[in-house]
C-alpha cells in the first residue's frame, strides 16, 4: 500500500469530481454544476485561498481534504479551515483520514496558522471518531441562512 498526499493538479480533475460527486451524495445535496466548477477552477488558482490535498493510494484518488484561511478576531494571525474531507467508503478505517489532517495539520503549522477548525454533521460516527483524536467538539452550534 503506497501512500501519497499531494496538491491538487489539474490532471487530478476527472478523480476529484468522482469523489466530490460521492462526497455531495453522502450529504444529500445537489450543487449547481458552476459551484463546482468554480469550486475546481479555485483549487487550481494559486491566487485563490482555497487549497486542496489529496489522498492517492496505489495511484488511485481516495479522498480529498480542502480548506483556505482566514484572519480571525481571536488571535493574533490567521485560521486555518478544513471546509471538506472526504473518503473512499472502500479506505474508511484505514488511516487515510489521519493522513489527510496530519498533512493538514503540519501545513498549518508551517504557514504560520494560529488555529486549525472544521465542522460535521453530528451524525457522522466515524469523522466524529477520528475528530475526537485531534479535538474534543468545543460546544459549539453553527447556524446559517442563505443570502
Amino acid at each position: 500500500m503506497s501512500l501519497i498526499i499531494k496538491d491538487a493538479a489539474s490532471e487530478d480533475e476527472f478523480a476529484w469530481r468522482k469523489l466530490w460527486a460521492q462526497y455531495l451524495e453522502f450529504y444529500n445535496v445537489t450543487l449547481p454544476a458552476e459551484t463546482t466548477n468554480l469550486t475546481w477552477a479555485r483549487l487550481l488558482d494559486p491566487s485563490s485561498r482555497l487549497s486542496g490535498r489529496f489522498a492517492i493510494l496505489d495511484s488511485q484518488m481516495v479522498g480529498f481534504a480542502l480548506h483556505h484561511h482566514h484572519v480571525s478576531t481571536w488571535v493574533a494571525g490567521d485560521d486555518c479551515y478544513l471546509e471538506d474531507l472526504f473518503l473512499s467508503e472502500s479506505v474508511r478505517g484505514h488511516g487515510i483520514g489521519q493522513a489527510l489532517m496530519d498533512d493538514l495539520r503540519r501545513i498549518a503549522k508551517e504557514k504560520g496558522f494560529k488555529r486549525l477548525y472544521w465542522h460535521t454533521d453530528e451524525r457522522n460516527a466515524p469523522a466524529r471518531r477520528l475528530y475526537d483524536h485531534y479535538a474534543k467538539a468545543d460546544g459549539h452550534i453553527r447556524y446559517r441562512f442563505t443570502l
